[in-house]
């Protein structure tokens, strides 16, 4: 990463986190407390009104803004392909938010720098994912929100048809096909189920005990180690 760009993160934890120690900050950036110290000295040096207590840390001067953010080419290309890729693989609500955003993007860019849309080489599908999977999508993507449990009607990879009531976690988009991850109260376990397969869903009726471990981290991190 370059300096000017590690300096601009560094100024954006310092909004976010002030007031912040220079242990805290180097565990952050992965330098050292010394790296730091320099880059202190540099954003004073660039006019940026950063101050430091000892015993407290270091802060911005209050109603600090930085300058207009600026992308280069690669990293305009990188937002605008995500961004794409909610708006035609998620739900409904998300893909309006998203090419509301892609809008507004667009709009405070420069007309040399505006990518029209058949010059993109990067291309994200606008078809082949069915409406029931985009509706499916939106009712995960709100009971995880909610921490609400689901009952659903699921069609496995033998082609049995079984019912589970599940504790859902988060979305996961594998191989060209959206995973849900959560916790199965039939399997008493951490289970994976393609999107593509679900049936039904419906909100659970209740009464399931979710286990003090179950979280979002606690699935990642079991999902990781088996990775290995």
């Amino acid at each position: 990463m370059r300096k000017s760009d590690r300096l601009f993160q560094l100024t954006n934890i310092l909004r976010t986190h002030q007031p912040i120690t220079a242990k805290a900050l180097a565990e952050k950036l992965s330098v050292s407390e010394r790296t730091i110290y320099r880059y202190m000295d540099d954003l004073s040096v660039a006019g940026i009104p950063v101050y430091g207590e000892a015993g407290v840390g270091y802060f911005l001067d209050e109603g600090f803004e930085l300058p207009p953010l600026t992308l280069s080419e690669k990293e305009l290309e990188a937002l605008i392909s995500g961004v794409n890729f909610v708006a035609a693989l998620t739900t409904d609500s998300l893909s309006q938010s998203a090419k509301s955003l892609l809008a507004k993007i667009e709009v405070v860019l420069p007309e040399r720098r505006a990518q029209q849309d058949d010059k993109r080489i990067i291309r994200v599908p606008t078809v082949g994912q069915k409406q029931i999977e985009r509706s499916i999508w939106g009712a995960i993507h709100e009971a995880i929100q909610q921490q609400a449990q689901l009952s659903m009607c699921y069609l496995n990879v033998d082609g049995d048809v079984t019912q589970r009531e599940i504790h859902p976690l988060g979305l996961f988009y594998w191989g060209g096909k959206w995973t849900l991850g959560g916790w199965c109260f039939k399997r008493d376990e951490y289970r994976d189920f393609r999107i593509d397969r679900i049936l039904s869903l419906a909100p659970a009726m209740g009464g399931n005990i979710l286990p003090s471990h179950v979280s979002l981290s606690d699935y990642i991190k079991l999902r990781q180690s088996q990775s290995y």
